[in-house]
């Protein structure tokens, strides 16, 4: 026979509770938006970059494929091995309009996160791009018998403009909707972030990268660093982006043919060492 106990009623609320926030609590310092994985760019300042298309960041970036390219990658934040992403990506270049398809993994058994997208984007001349992405985010609770999973469909839209042959701007705005999911519990909101940035190229080795985010109920995050590419095989970056704290960036990445290597870290005052890992297959 079953009993009422307020006791455990209330202990159990608690315990959802902690599951729903905790992946928040943890990332609230390191990225603007815990839902998606960060990209290879320097301080993850990668709106205003046309060769390096990164799916959750801005999608114009997709126009400026021209081979076919699978990358997969892994992020962990914290040194917490439940702190971390798993994401693969395909770009196609197609003849009107390229593709690019998505999927990005975060969390363990208890509390996990989902977010797959299909985009698209076009070149509409030589100097501007647009993109758009629709994901399908779904965040799984686990507690007893209250297990559960909740979703959301999340749009993207990101353009690009290359004003001066050395220098782009990038605009890009993720759920703009303001879209969030409720439990019978609590309610989770979904970041809804817009980034606008530059890349200025000193020379074709050489680039500057400027960004700044804003959430909706968040503060502002500015992001700067600079790429610099030695011997065509090895590229340095450098870089450091500001929320409440100021974040070291650093990164190097390893070009070999068509195969392409990618390490990030950043070291959080508080939060300790973030790191990234990529490899992309450019055919």
């Amino acid at each position: 026979m079953l009993f009422y106990n307020p006791r455990l009623i209330l202990m159990k609320k608690f315990y959802y509770i902690f599951l729903f926030i905790f992946p928040a609590v943890v990332n609230i310092n390191a990225q603007i938006a815990p839902i998606v994985p960060s990209s290879t760019s320097i301080a993850n300042a990668s709106v205003a970059v046309q060769n390096d298309w990164s799916a959750f960041q801005n999608t114009a970036a997709l126009a400026h494929i021209d081979k076919l390219e699978l990358a997969m990658q892994y992020e962990n934040h914290s040194m917490v091995k439940e702190m971390s992403w798993k994401s693969a990506q395909a770009g196609i270049n197609a003849k009107y309009v390229n593709i690019g398809v998505s999927f990005s993994y975060f969390g363990y058994s208890l509390y996990n996160e989902m977010i797959a997208g299909i985009g698209l984007a076009r070149n509409f001349s030589e100097k501007f791009s647009m993109g758009l992405q629709f994901n399908y985010y779904s965040a799984y609770f686990s507690g007893g018998e209250e297990n559960r999973y909740r979703s959301a469909l999340l749009p993207q839209l990101g353009i690009s403009s290359r004003l001066f042959p050395n220098f782009t701007v990038g605009f890009h705005a993720f759920n703009p909707f303001q879209t969030n999911i409720k439990t019978d519990l609590t309610e989770k909101r979904i970041p809804s972030i817009y980034s606008i940035g530059t890349n200025y190229e000193f020379a074709k080795n050489l680039a500057w990268l400027t960004q700044i985010d804003k959430e909706v109920s968040s503060n502002y995050r500015l992001a700067t660093g600079f790429e610099y590419t030695m011997l065509q095989q090895l590229t340095v970056k450098l870089g450091a982006y500001r929320m409440d704290y100021l974040v070291p960036c650093f990164g190097v990445g390893l070009h070999l043919g068509q195969l392409h290597f990618d390490l990030n870290g950043e070291l959080h005052p508080q939060l300790g060492l973030n790191t990234m890992a990529r490899m992309k297959y450019r055919f």
